[in-house]
């Protein structure tokens, strides 16, 4: 009896200190704010504004001062890849709880500084992977049976009649082997290509590997080898331009390059003499090292499909990290942990 009447006041106790918990929560709701620098919205967000105060600003990430100056009071930031969530602006967030990114690459946060402040980041990783992948499989289809060349040409009058190439059977490359590259390779088994990959710091198990007929391999090995190239690269200190004049030379004439990790990891400079010369056969671009460019570079050239970095943005893909930041932030601003925390603060102060 003693054992069971201590066990109900741990119970009580429990009880209590979450009640205080609940309270505390709905005494201080009032003072959170969530503002969103970029160009973020859905339902859930809109279900949310009906909680917390919410300023929703898709341009306030081009001007730095004006962010800062609102960042001040808010409890919640919501970005996508244009704002430069870096330490200044981190310092200057005193009540900042979670920086919510709507999207996968972290290269416009400064992760560390945020672990050093007490701030969440929170980032639905993998769960745009299919819709990259598709578009990576979109962009090869597209250039390999030269779609909009022939468009163009037919809407003009023509009946050119030109036989393009297959992807079945092919060699593809993937530069890095996180979720995008893994989920292309996925969508790739209905191709039987025979698929080669590099990234040093993948370990995936051996059975994976033989699922979508995948050999892990060197970066020479990969770049001289395929037939079609993806790259999912990160923007790092170690991947900026690895793809170059000398990367490209030793590409097979008939390759095709699909960029959809991040554009400072190709020269595009010298990317655009290749194509002009024939080195390679062609290249579509999703993400570009400027964005948006300001440059006019590829926009002559036939063998080239250029796209606004939307790779990842598909009705199905952005609904679902709506939900997934909306539930983050819920969790951050009533003392919860987060399920997609990708520093080392794992819950909100």
């Amino acid at each position: 009896c003693r054992g069971s009447r201590t066990s109900r006041i741990h119970l009580h106790q429990a009880l209590y200190q979450r009640l205080e918990i609940t309270l505390d929560y709905h005494k201080k709701k009032d003072w959170f704010v969530i503002l969103i620098s970029e160009d973020v919205w859905s339902a859930e967000f809109e279900a949310l504004a009906k909680s917390f105060p919410l300023i929703r600003e898709p341009e306030l990430w081009s001007n730095t001062e004006e962010l800062k100056a609102k960042l001040a009071t808010a409890t919640a930031l919501v970005v996508r890849n244009r704002t430069q969530v870096n330490r200044d602006l981190i310092a200057s967030a005193k009540n900042l709880k979670i920086i919510a990114r709507a999207g996968v690459g972290l290269d416009n946060i400064d992760v560390k500084a945020a672990d050093e402040f007490g701030v969440v980041v929170s980032a639905a990783l993998g769960i745009n992977a299919t819709a990259v992948g598709e578009e990576t499989l979109a962009m090869a289809l597209a250039l390999s049976r030269k779609l909009i060349e022939l468009d163009s040409s037919t809407r003009a009058g023509q009946w050119n009649r030109k036989a393009g190439v297959e992807i079945s059977g092919k060699t593809w490359g993937l530069l890095g082997f996180g979720a995008t590259a893994r989920a292309t390779a996925e969508l790739l088994r209905g191709f039987k290509v025979k698929v080669l990959a590099y990234d040093p710091f993948a370990k995936p198990e051996q059975s994976y590997l033989d699922s979508i007929n995948c050999q892990m391999s060197s970066l020479d090995e990969v770049i001289s080898n395929s037939d079609f190239i993806s790259v999912h690269l990160p923007a790092t200190s170690e991947t900026k331009e690895i793809i170059d004049s000398k990367k490209l030379s030793a590409m097979k004439k008939n390759a095709l390059l699909i960029s959809v990790g991040r554009g400072e990891v190709i020269n595009e400079s010298d990317l655009e003499q290749a194509l002009r010369d024939g080195v390679i056969a062609g290249a579509g671009l999703d993400v570009r090292a400027q964005e948006p460019p300001k440059d006019k570079r590829f926009t002559d050239l036939d063998n080239v499909i250029l796209a606004p970095h939307v790779a990842g943005i598909t009705q199905e893909s952005q609904a679902a990290i709506n939900r997934v930041l909306v539930s983050e932030i819920r969790a951050a601003l009533s003392g919860q942990g987060q399920s997609y925390a990708v520093g080392a603060i794992k819950q909100a102060k």
